[in-house]
């Protein structure tokens, strides 16, 4: 499977950046901006880019079962919040292959121990619940077809979230003033969502409008997804992105250098609390202190209005052995003791905007968030 893959049939296309031509709000060069797919249904498996080896290796895992794509998300073969929902709906279109049933019906509740497992494999993220929700939503209504049904379902999860993404990427990137420096945290693009990205769309959205100046970048302790994956998806698109340790942002946010700090989510809750990567919360905190205004994009799919607030939220704990070293080096001396959670919650209050493809909420809270999502 090839890394990089055409843009589909029928995108508006605008003449290259490459050569100093100008974008428009409605065309941007998708050829250029959106053409690494972490995620291939070949009809047969799945296919997932091995993010866990990314920038040095790049290299495929054929998931065949169900289980093998639930143990591909908690490994973080696959990550980034839409992304894994996605993964997860094809994990049910393999694990219908493995059942007999006479309708969707029937299928479901067959199906439902495997449903279980992957909704296990990564609490926090609210796309994949969601995910697997419409998957049982569309078993229950099929029939005699319910194999096509579901199959049909996935691709529709898939299809949404590229649409989403793009629509996002336009309606953020209009917030920015030309000229702005950005800081973005963890990796939100291609490599997590169907393709372009949710704040990293945003970004490429920017660059292409000639909106965004300057590019930084977290590191993002302890997977390092800023450093290994977020700075290489902007070299594959040709974009200058500076690496800066976490460490230095609050620093970097008193030189002037960026006005936006943008980034995704695992879930937002009814009144606008935000969980995601860990670190964005302290982020969120030194960018109001600075004056640097504070983005959080992220599809509808990852709001939880039936949560809320971020007290409610579960935040994931992965193995503290994490924390002992980098790239299978050991850093740490034997017997020392770790916390390891892999997300925060940002209170709503200091977030200026969240944006999803339905529109822009501006200083969030759970009245705007209601009138936004009912």
């Amino acid at each position: 499977m090839s890394l990089f893959r055409a843009s589909a049939p029928g995108t508006p296309v605008a003449a290259s950046a490459y050569n100093g031509a100008m974008t428009t709000e409605s065309h941007i060069d998708y050829a250029r901006y959106d053409h690494i797919r972490p995620i291939l249904w070949t009809g047969d498996a799945l296919e997932l880019l091995d993010q866990r080896k990314l920038p040095f290796v790049v290299e495929h895992v054929q998931c065949h079962t169900s289980d093998e794509v639930a143990q591909a998300i908690h490994a973080l073969t696959v990550r980034g919040a839409p992304a894994i929902g996605i993964a997860a709906a094809w994990g049910v279109v393999l694990a219908a292959r493995a059942i007999d049933a006479g309708d969707g019906a029937e299928a479901l509740q067959k199906l439902e121990p495997a449903l279980q497992r992957l909704n296990a494999a990564r609490p926090t993220a609210v796309n994949l619940g969601w995910a697997l929700a419409r998957m049982r939503r569309a078993l229950q209504e099929a029939r005699a077809d319910w194999r096509d049904v579901v199959t049909a379902e996935a691709q529709a999860i898939a299809d949404e979230d590229l649409a989403a993404n793009r629509r996002m990427g336009i309606l953020g990137a209009g917030l920015i003033a030309p000229g702005s420096g950005v800081l973005t945290h963890c990796n939100t693009g291609s490599l997590a969502t169907a393709g372009f990205g949710t704040a990293l769309g945003v970004i490429r959205a920017g660059v292409a409008q000639q909106r965004i100046g300057r590019v930084f970048a977290g590191e993002t302790r302890p997977w390092l997804q800023g450093a290994r994956l977020t700075v290489w998806e902007l070299q594959q698109d040709g974009i200058d992105a500076t690496l800066i340790a976490d460490s230095a942002a609050s620093h970097l946010m008193k030189t002037g250098a960026v006005q936006w700090v943008i980034v995704g989510a695992d879930r937002i809750c009814a009144n606008g609390d935000t969980a995601n990567k860990i670190g964005t919360y302290q982020l969120a905190i030194a960018a109001r202190h600075h004056g640097v205004r504070f983005m959080v994009v992220a599809p509808s799919s990852t709001v939880d209005m039936g949560t809320a607030s971020g007290d409610l939220i579960e935040i994931e704990q992965r193995d503290p052995g994490e924390l002992f070293g980098v790239g299978g080096v050991r850093t740490v001396a034997e017997g020392i003791n770790a916390w390891n959670p892999v997300f925060d919650v940002t209170p709503g209050e200091l977030i200026d905007a969240i944006v999803t493809e339905r529109g822009v909420i501006e200083r969030p809270d759970a009245a705007a968030m209601r009138a936004a999502f009912g």
